[in-house]
């Protein structure tokens, strides 16, 4: 399938002119359809921005929007009929294409802030550095706009699209008294396992468990501050407020770890003088990976905290 025959507008895919708008009144299947409406709008908004990589944050927007799907789907997709969890693995394969160019535009980013405090003597060297991951990058890039111009994805719009449709869906009469924001008690739930379980000095693995923890329970309140009345909607915002700092803290210990591997990498086959640059950025991702460990079990206390007041 050529570029110019894939549906790139919601008009294209059978949406209708105005986003789908979904308020306290409606039921919990027509705020799921609602969510992957203005999801897949925002998905098709990124995509030209995606496509020429003018903007990395038009790519980050298009990946987020993409997460928020898939998470709407896990939590509540039944609601909207069986064909939901197909759809979510399929977002899925898409979702590693654009995390891939994505870990690398961080990456790259940040590498460049770091190195432009660097002495001049070494800036070279620096540069000579970041051009590897610029390298990697524009394989991984490659790679995406092969996804982005195949039937598959072509295929994936247009499903993501039924679902947004009003349809008669096998669980009609649950969907009915589905509770949206009782709903988030599940995904609290298993954030809070997921703390209790860890040991004093957490692996970095473990940490990077607990954000997309984090993260599901933020795109579970998102999805349910649409759905709740006044009083419950302001907890509820202070809640997405605490999982949002919590997934920055953890986030940021994701990237220092993710660049200092990058660096160790690098030493086996760098000159001198891009192995020297190497070791002090590694220095400083190690440090940075102290910070956040330092501070992220405070972000979670806020989490646990907007969430049982929530619920009370």
């Amino acid at each position: 399938m050529t570029t110019e025959s894939l549906p790139r507008t919601p008009a294209e895919l059978g949406l209708p002119d105005a986003p789908v708008e979904a308020g306290p009144a409606d039921p919990a299947a027509h705020h799921v359809r609602a969510k992957l409406d203005r999801e897949i709008r925002l998905l098709l908004a990124y995509e030209a921005g995606t496509r020429s990589g003018a903007d990395p944050e038009d790519l980050h927007q298009m990946r987020v929007a993409l997460r928020r799907m898939r998470s709407v789907l896990k939590l509540s997709g039944g609601l909207v009929g069986d064909g939901a969890e197909p759809v979510r693995a399929e977002l899925g394969w898409l979702g590693q294409s654009l995390g891939e160019v994505r870990d690398f535009d961080v990456l790259i980013g940040h590498l460049r802030e770091v190195i432009a405090d660097f002495e001049v003597r070494d800036q070279a060297a620096g540069h000579r550095l970041v051009a590897r991951f610029v390298t990697e990058r524009a394989t991984a890039k490659r790679r995406l706009t092969k996804a982005l111009t195949s039937t598959r994805y072509s295929t994936l719009l247009r499903e993501v699209s039924l679902l947004t449709r009003d349809r008669e869906a096998p669980a009609a009469a649950a969907a009915e008294t589905h509770d949206l924001v009782a709903g988030l008690a599940k995904p609290h739930r298993k954030l809070a396992k997921a703390v209790r379980a860890l040991p004093a000095d957490p692996p970095d693995d473990d940490l990077h468990a607990l954000r997309i923890h984090g993260k599901k329970l933020r795109y579970a309140a998102e999805l349910a501050q649409t759905s709740a009345k006044k009083k419950r909607a302001k907890r509820i915002k202070a809640l997405i407020k605490a999982t949002r700092d919590f997934q920055t803290v953890l986030g940021d210990h994701q990237d220092a770890v993710i660049a200092a591997e990058r660096m160790r990498s690098v030493l086996a086959s760098a000159d001198g003088e891009v192995g020297f640059v190497a070791g002090r950025i590694a220095e400083r991702e190690l440090a940075r990976r102290a910070e956040a460990r330092a501070a992220w079990h405070a972000s979670w206390t806020a989490v646990d905290t907007a969430a049982r007041a929530l619920h009370a």
